[in-house]
């Protein structure tokens, strides 16, 4: 049985529950209520949170106040979580608050405050229009994207597949070279539509 480490809110269960009911062989193991260990895992997901803490940021913080709610404990353990999956090649799924987390862990930047792309309708409805590149294998014309930060510099390695069509913002992105680590800024577990997503993690953790 495939075992998928990852550190969510109670308030995520719920999009989370539904996809992998269907996958009863997928066990995952929330680190915000138990202890878990990267050790024996089959993969790693990162979900959506608050801002990571400006002490792991690779970059000057000149308003300390856009840095919203940052929760050392949790960025902590997913920073670890990210060596540790990585030194054994484990598949990583990583979304919105997760694939900035993702692109710190491997040295990469942040762009701090992004007010536009943090709306309502935004999070709510696939409206975001994407410009993609033309290898993205998994690809979507429009995503539900509301968030205030977004990667700026990607880390080394990291190949981007898709943006914002209005502003460049990067919405997607993939480490070069390694088995599997997709980083997503939109939402897929909030809507049927990005199943094909799921279904490409799922396949990797039962490899």
């Amino acid at each position: 049985m495939p075992k998928l480490a990852t550190w969510m809110r109670q308030s995520d269960a719920k999009w989370f529950r539904p996809i992998f009911a269907g996958e009863p062989s997928v066990r995952m193991r929330n680190a915000r209520t138990r202890f878990v260990s990267l050790d024996d895992a089959d993969g790693l997901l990162l979900t959506g949170g608050p801002d990571i803490s400006a002490a792991f940021l690779h970059q000057p913080v000149r308003d300390a106040s856009v840095i919203k709610n940052p929760d050392l404990e949790r960025d902590r353990w997913e920073l670890d979580a990210v060596r540790k999956a990585m030194s054994r090649g484990l598949p990583i799924l990583a979304i919105c608050k997760g694939m900035q987390l993702f692109n710190v862990a491997l040295g990469g930047t942040l762009r701090l405050d992004i007010p536009a792309h943090n709306g309502t309708a935004m999070r709510d409805g696939n409206i975001q229009p994407l410009r993609n590149d033309r290898a993205t294998k998994v690809r979507f014309a429009k995503v539900n994207s509301s968030h205030h930060q977004a990667v700026d510099r990607p880390a080394d390695g990291c190949e981007v597949e898709s943006w914002c069509a209005t502003d460049d913002v990067i919405e997607q992105m993939r480490l070069r070279n390694y088995p599997y680590a997709l980083a997503v800024q939109y939402h897929p577990e909030r809507h049927a539509l990005y199943a094909p997503l799921f279904a490409d993690f799922i396949a990797q953790l039962k490899r």
